[in-house]
């Protein structure tokens, strides 16, 4: 019986590895097997830092919003709490932005987690 080369698939799957390893350096982006290894490589830092990108960005958002609340001589663990026991819900994200274009909104959320700390 005949071998069968599979060569249509063989060169559609490798060109598509080489395709996405355009851009990179050296024989990373014309040579199969480094291609290859670069190109999964690559995918594992990128499924990895999707996930770190969503904690940084809540960190940033936090760092934020303390900076915002230390004025009203508060913290922000003490404002989270009081917000809490005011039974308002405002992601950080949205306060974070809160916080520097309307100033006078967020000031309307500390009072009101200052008067929830205060009963």
């Amino acid at each position: 019986m005949a071998r069968i080369k599979a060569g249509k698939e063989t060169r559609a799957r490798r060109k598509g590895i080489l395709a996405r390893a355009k851009g990179y350096q050296g024989r990373r982006k014309n040579t199969i097997r480094t291609a290859t290894a670069a190109v999964w490589r690559a995918g594992q830092y990128a499924y990895r830092d999707r996930k770190a990108k969503k904690r940084n960005f809540r960190s940033l958002w936090i760092q934020r919003i303390n900076a915002a609340v230390r004025e009203f001589e508060l913290t922000y663990s003490v404002f989270i709490n009081g917000l809490t026991k005011a039974g308002i819900v405002v992601d950080r994200k949205v306060m974070a932005d809160m916080a520097t274009s309307q100033p006078n909104a967020f000031a309307a959320l500390v009072d009101a987690a200052k008067k929830a700390l205060a009963a």
